[in-house]
């Protein structure tokens, strides 16, 4: 007699052990296809002078954050004060991309939060994000002096991480 009675078993055995190996994932640490490869080119409008352009050249032979953010975002309400005292130490320079946001709205909410960004370029369509690989936000990016992302932080920035992981690997490409 076969044992055809056991295949449901196995097979809900097997769910189970897929369930728990998600379940120990971190979801901040999903791998970005974009590490070590350049980054998107862009050229979009500043939120402070929507006349001048900024544009990923502009950043080219220096270490760089780009950190996606928008002032509908809850996460980025919390981050944005370690953000504020982040940009005091002027460790690295923080380019602020406004994504799917109000100008508007985004430039109120620098005014009422403090700006730690060398500038803030808008996001308005969302397409920049989206060349950036970003599905929510925030997400902050280490991009070092030849515009090859390093490092994709998924959530929040926390003082932990910043110390943890964006300082030193900052000092490292700097010292390259």
């Amino acid at each position: 007699m076969k044992a055809w009675y056991l295949i449901p078993l196995a097979v809900f055995i097997a769910m189970l052990v897929f369930l728990g190996v998600g379940l120990k994932l971190d979801p901040h640490e999903v791998p970005s296809p974009l590490i070590d490869k350049p980054a998107p080119v862009f050229r979009l409008q500043t939120l402070d002078t929507p006349s001048r352009l900024m544009t990923s050249e502009d950043m080219r032979g220096q270490v760089w954050l780009l950190n996606v953010w928008a002032s509908w975002c809850g996460g980025c309400r919390e981050e944005h004060p370690v953000l504020v005292e982040f940009a005091k130490t002027r460790a690295v320079p923080i380019v602020g991309l406004d994504y799917k946001d109000q100008p508007d709205d985004a430039r109120r909410w620098l005014d009422n939060l403090g700006n730690p960004y060398v500038t803030s370029v808008s996001d308005a369509d969302g397409r920049t994000g989206i060349e950036f690989g970003v599905y929510g936000v925030p997400e902050t990016f280490v991009i070092d002096k030849a515009g090859i992302i390093r490092h994709k932080q998924i959530g929040p920035i926390t003082p932990e991480v910043l110390r943890d992981t964006i300082l030193p690997l900052v000092k490292k490409l700097n010292a390259a």
